[in-house]
């Protein structure tokens, strides 16, 4: 962190309408398992939930939009979410990301925007485009079923926190949890959609090949990102 002009301000974060659409599909259940560090388990079903999400009022970051892959698991017991690739536009969520819970994050340039009447995701890495997803647009309203959003948006989620120290080993090796807190939900949809992945060395999302899509929840909401938890520490594994 630089001393003078730090990249970003402390935690915890607010973020105000932010907008998702999550694309969830099966894919091979090998995978999942060589993409889970241990001791991370896979669930039963081979799932992945692709997002595309628009941040366009957060505290500290300004407005920034993400893409990237959630890979349901478990923990001793505890479901959790995944955090497996992330790609987005902006230097100061970033730098705080990767450096405050490990968030697996790279520059690219996501979009998510209304197009007639599909919400569109598309995400180009080096001026390729790597991923798109499309769904209809508000094709069913979920507004009576807010336990469904709020166990979404609620539901822990983990990162693989890596950071080499001078000598390039991993002087910090963690499973960092966290979860969002002070949610409001403020729209909620569901409907079917499309995903196509184009394989790329420098952001590998067609590593999880689409073996069928499943469907699409599209939500808005305000929430708080807080600091998260160490769960597991591989430098200390007792």
């Amino acid at each position: 962190m630089p001393a003078a002009g730090p990249s970003y301000p402390a935690g915890p974060y607010r973020f105000v309408d932010r907008e998702y659409m999550i694309i969830t599909y099966e894919t091979d259940p090998e995978v999942i398992r060589d993409q889970l560090p241990e001791p991370l388990e896979p669930l039963e079903r081979p799932v992945v939930h692709y997002e595309w999400i628009r941040m366009p009022d957060s505290s500290g970051f300004g407005s920034y939009t993400e893409s990237g892959m959630v890979i349901p698991c478990t923990f001793r017991g505890e479901e959790m979410s995944f955090v497996a690739q992330m790609y987005l536009d902006d230097d100061p969520p970033i730098a705080a990301g990767r450096e405050i819970w490990g968030f697996p994050k790279k520059y690219a340039h996501p979009k998510l925007a209304i197009v007639k009447d599909t919400l569109t995701g598309t995400l180009s890495y080096a001026d390729q485009l790597v991923a798109m997803g499309t769904m209809g647009y508000k094709h069913e309203s979920m507004a009576g079923n807010g336990h469904r959003t709020m166990a979404t948006l609620s539901k822990t989620q983990v990162n693989l926190k890596l950071i080499p120290g001078v000598d390039g080993r991993p002087e910090i090796c963690q499973l960092v949890a966290y979860n969002l807190v002070d949610i409001t939900p403020k729209g909620s949809w569901i409907g079917p959609a499309r995903l196509h992945l184009v394989p790329h060395v420098n952001a590998p999302v067609a590593d999880l090949p689409v073996r069928k899509v499943i469907g699409a929840h599209h939500l808005i909401a305000d929430l708080t990102l807080p600091y998260g938890r160490v769960i597991y520490d591989y430098n200390r594994p007792d």
